[in-house]
């Protein structure tokens, strides 16, 4: 029974359209941008004990508090 299931939906899978690359590309152009953003958010945050004295990597812009 579950061998037949199994083969009906690859013979399912099979003749489905392809996927679009586009659908692909959003999640890899989102996942990068995540990365990006968080990256600089991180390095721009205050560091926890210990990494005070760290430097700031130089391909990460400074972002400036306006409250300050």
């Amino acid at each position: 029974m579950t061998h037949l299931m199994n083969q009906n939906l690859l013979m399912e899978l099979s003749q489905a359209p392809d996927t679009p690359v586009f659908f692909y590309g959003v999640y890899a152009v989102g996942f990068v941008a995540a990365v990006v953003i968080g990256s600089i958010a991180w390095y721009n945050a205050k560091r926890p004990p210990g990494w005070e004295d760290k430097e700031r990597p130089s391909i990460v812009p400074e972002v400036k508090d306006t409250n300050e």
